[in-house]
């Protein structure tokens, strides 16, 4: 494996962490909205990671986001009848967004993230002293 397949292999767990964690953000913040422009409550989002073979290496893989999967699954019904979002029986759906659920799924990929930055950043000084060595 050269350096330089070592170092996009880690930029891909990176990219992918980052979406990741731009959608755990994205349902943290929408974790009261009721109302969206496809109406109803708001529905949190989660990406679909796939392990992609890299050519002519045997046994090594990058990761890719090849999808961003909407749950259905019906948010939590509070009774609230002065809520503009009120149904006739006086009940509002919420979002289906679990906030200590998303608040581990964002250490999570935090923590993935970082350990991609350690093992680039420990490539790359594996690179520097091999090319010192060659002086």
């Amino acid at each position: 494996m050269s350096i330089s397949t070592g170092l996009s292999i880690l930029a891909t767990g990176m990219s992918a962490q980052r979406v990741r964690m731009n959608l755990v953000a994205s349902n943290l913040a929408n974790a009261n909205t009721t109302k969206t422009p496809e109406g109803g409550a708001y529905k949190r989002k989660d990406p679909v990671f796939k392990s992609t073979q890299i050519e002519d290496n045997e046994g090594l893989s990058s990761v890719a986001v090849i999808e961003i999967r909407t749950d259905d699954s019906p948010g939590p019904k509070i009774y609230d009848p002065s809520h503009p979002d009120a149904n006739e029986k006086g009940l509002v759906e919420m979002p289906n967004v679990n906030v200590l659920e998303e608040m581990v799924n964002m250490v999570t990929a935090s923590r993935s993230f970082e350990a991609n930055v350690q093992a680039f950043q420990t490539l790359r000084d594996m690179s520097n002293r091999a090319i010192d060595l060659g002086r």
